[in-house]
């Protein structure tokens, strides 16, 4: 059987010794894709800074592949105002996905432009590639920071809300481009989402028999599972009703 790419078993995080989230235990395989739901607050962000690990463990476990190094993970956060002044071509900044591969190395390598060069064609972006970043849509931004967070992967992508803002003809074209990339690639994928409805159908059996996973978070975890078991669960009931599934008062621990 083939090792996983990540194992959490009991994991929890937190912040200056308080707990926000915990009760973590999921796999991820290659080439899965696991998308994580929840209300605001509910710590999705927050598992996304943990698997990249910019936040330690308060406790549990997670377990990387051994064959899972730093530079074979791409992230793509929530965009933020810097992002869409950045005053740079399209290329350049695909390209900048490359910096973490590059260590001490003063310029980009023949490889890295190559990289750069299939990220721009697998996100059909190869007219844009001259262009300024900046003057460019809000559907056509968000693809090339795929491109650039898949520029830097090599078996995982972490994405932040990546259909955020977007209008749902965008929406839905990003999602294709997300089922290519999975799909050709055989890139695992995490996603962290509002849009429920289009999760369910990211998550959804292909025609080859792959499905992907839905976890559920609300300061813990409250499911994770295929798609059609979450449909048919409690918190995916009051979800999908547009009901508020109540995280549970935490009790006081003493100082």
């Amino acid at each position: 059987m083939a090792e996983p790419l990540l194992e959490c078993h009991d994991l929890s995080f937190g912040y200056d010794g308080r707990t926000v989230l915990e009760g973590l235990t999921f796999s991820l395989n290659r080439g899965e894709k696991l998308c994580v739901v929840g209300e605001n607050g509910s710590g999705k962000s927050t598992l996304l800074k943990g698997l990249l690990g910019l936040q330690a463990p308060m406790g549990g476990s997670l377990i990387k592949s051994s064959g899972l190094k730093r530079g074979d993970i791409g992230y793509l956060p929530q965009e933020s105002p810097l992002q869409k002044d950045f005053p740079a071509a399209v290329f350049e900044v695909i390209l900048s996905g490359r910096q973490n591969r590059r260590g001490m190395r003063p310029f980009y390598t023949r490889e890295d432009k190559a990289a750069a060069a299939e990220s721009l064609e697998m996100l059909d972006l190869a007219d844009l590639g001259r262009r300024c970043f900046r003057e460019l849509s809000g559907g056509q931004r968000r693809r090339v920071l795929l491109a650039r967070s898949l520029c830097a992967a090599g078996k995982l992508l972490l994405l932040d809300e990546p259909a955020s803002g977007l209008d749902p003809v965008v929406q839905a074209g990003l999602y294709r481009v997300l089922e290519k990339i999975n799909a050709e690639l055989g890139m695992a994928i995490i996603m962290v989402s509002h849009d429920i409805e289009g999760v369910l159908q990211f998550t959804a059996p292909e025609k080859d028999g792959r499905a992907g996973k839905v976890l559920h978070l609300a300061g813990r975890q409250l499911f994770a599972g295929s798609a059609e078991a979450y449909r048919e669960s409690d918190p995916g009931k009051l979800f999908l009703g547009g009901h508020r599934y109540c995280r549970p008062r935490q009790q006081k621990t003493g100082s």
